[in-house]
């Protein structure tokens, strides 16, 4: 049966609204998947530490991490809930009026029913036509019998057409109230594993407050280490700013500027676990870290791998880490603290090319942290702002 206009224009458009809706919920799901494998990683990195349950700061990082995403995956499955609520209030709207449209259509039929010309029109339509006093009399007999037939015929189908429609709704409505409860207990399990991983938190600081002084001992002893691969490579990099680009350099250092907030990670899997410039130390407050790039904290025996395609200027050695260092035209590239090296000077990379595997301190819960930089001539710029989000 063909859907009238009116009717299948109310079909379409709520349709399309629970389209929009979909659409809105999918990106949501998807959003909420992402974090999820965020937390796996995290997971996983946490069953590498030792399995003492003393508490380091490398463990205390990896929680904040798991609180920070648990959080962002709280929010996203909230904003999921809001956007389904919303969705079943309009269809619960739409429902409630197609049903009063219904009704007053089939009040409306049943009146067409019960009135006297229409039932003599309906026992004998031949002696309708036959009493006509003339011919014109007769032809507007037939032309009004014909558009009585129409007429009813038009709101027996929208009768039809908006049964259909509320079918539709009803099927929709019992799909997002099931989407809502399984996204409600989602909710939940989330946030008993938020109120379990603050409860850690705050166990952990506490412990980690206990031994303040050993800890701001180790905290300069790294320190000065980053400070003296800091003086080498800055030393490194002025030497090899003083010579003009190649044609080539120009063109792989305008790539690279094209770029800025699109650069794949320097690791696979990982999180940030050092932001670039000053920041308060996570466990004392009076305690301050600088920052010449980023930390990223990655799953042990994990590569770094070059976020762009360049030429390696320098590997350099500082104790039992290397550091290296990979030309983009004017930027540069740093990779610091692997344990073993894949590549060697004056070697041409392609991007993504592994470069060395990340050490893993034992001291610190054999945690593997590269430390990440670039440089715009002897600039040093912030790489949060250069890879992707």
């Amino acid at each position: 049966m063909r859907l009238r206009p009116c009717i299948f224009f109310i079909m379409l458009l709520s349709v399309s609204l629970s389209s929009l809706a979909d659409d809105d919920i999918k990106d949501l799901k998807k959003q909420q998947k992402k974090l999820e494998q965020q937390l796996q990683q995290t997971s996983e990195m946490l069953s590498q530490t030792k399995k003492e349950e003393k508490a380091t700061v490398s463990k205390l990082n990896l929680l904040n991490q798991d609180i920070k995403t648990r959080k962002k995956l709280i929010k996203s499955i909230n904003k999921e809930i809001n956007a389904l609520d919303t969705d079943i209030s309009t269809l619960n709207a739409q429902q409630k009026k197609n049903n009063a449209e219904i009704g007053r259509l089939k009040q409306d039929y049943a009146g067409l029913v019960r009135q006297t010309h229409y039932a003599d029109l309906h026992a004998s339509p031949l002696l309708f036509l036959c009493s006509a006093d003339n011919f014109q009399q007769l032809v507007r007999r037939i032309r009004y019998m014909r558009q009585f037939a129409d007429y009813r015929k038009q709101q027996v189908a929208r009768i039809e057409d908006l049964q259909t429609q509320i079918s539709i709704e009803s099927n929709l409505l019992n799909s997002r109230r099931m989407e809502k409860s399984s996204a409600l207990q989602t909710q939940k399990r989330e946030q008993n594993k938020l109120d379990r991983d603050e409860r850690k938190q705050r166990s952990m600081l506490g412990e980690l407050k206990k031994k303040e002084k050993e800890l701001i001992v180790q905290q300069k002893k790294q320190q000065k280490k980053a400070d003296e691969l800091q003086q080498k490579i800055d030393q490194l990099i002025r030497q090899q700013t003083k010579s003009g680009l190649t044609k080539e350099q120009k063109l792989i250092a305008g790539g690279f500027e094209a770029n800025k907030g699109r650069l794949p990670w320097p690791v696979e899997k990982g999180f940030i676990s050092g932001y670039f410039g000053t920041h308060q130390h996570p466990v004392y407050e009076h305690v301050t870290v600088n920052n010449k790039g980023i930390y990223i904290q990655t799953p042990a025996d994990s590569y770094a791998r070059t976020v762009f395609e360049g030429e390696v200027t320098s590997c350099i050695m500082l104790g039992n880490a290397y550091a290296v260092i990979v030309q983009h035209g004017n930027f540069r590239t740093v990779y610091s603290n692997l344990s073993k090296l894949l590549v060697k000077q004056g070697e041409k990379l392609k991007i993504k090319q592994n470069i060395g595997i990340v050490a893993s301190d034992p001291a610190q819960d054999n945690k593997a942290e590269l430390f990440f930089q670039i440089y715009k001539d002897r600039t040093l710029l912030n790489p949060s702002l250069w890879i992707a989000k």
